[in-house]
């Protein structure tokens, strides 16, 4: 086991663009939140602007984005870009929803961390940005 974090792991669950369907985003944030992280709910329609600037003042972790409406592609290097433009360059990008395998594999190359498929055990999820923090992050 490693040794405990000195405060909780503080994670942004974002649902960006027109896709209006955040179930998936709640159960997730619930898990994360159910595991002793804590978290901030974007709501729906959020920009990658508007995901990174309240990413940079609440000072998570990791920003953890649910899509899926298709724009994977359009919306992940966008937040990268915007995380690398504010020098946020030791926070976890990492998220879920309808990814096609090599679209995943394209956006880690970019890098976005691990993308979680629908139906992807909420522990697996927990564990991996557990880790992540672990590994990347003091505190």
């Amino acid at each position: 086991m490693s040794k405990p974090f000195n405060r909780p792991i503080r994670v942004l669950v974002a649902k960006v663009g027109l896709d209006g369907h955040d179930r998936g985003a709640r159960i997730i944030a619930t898990s994360l939140r159910d595991a002793g992280m804590e978290v901030i709910y974007t709501g729906l329609r959020q920009t990658p602007e508007m995901v990174v600037n309240t990413a940079l003042q609440e000072d998570v972790d990791a920003i953890g984005v649910s899509i899926l409406s298709g724009a994977h592609m359009t919306v992940f290097p966008k937040i990268i870009n915007l995380v690398k433009e504010k020098g946020m360059d030791d926070l976890l990008i990492t998220g879920g929803g309808i990814i096609p395998q090599e679209d995943m594999a394209e956006l880690k190359k970019l890098g976005v961390g691990e993308l979680f498929p629908p139906g992807t055990n909420t522990k697996d999820i927990v564990k991996y940005i557990t880790d992540w923090v672990h590994q990347h992050r003091n505190f």
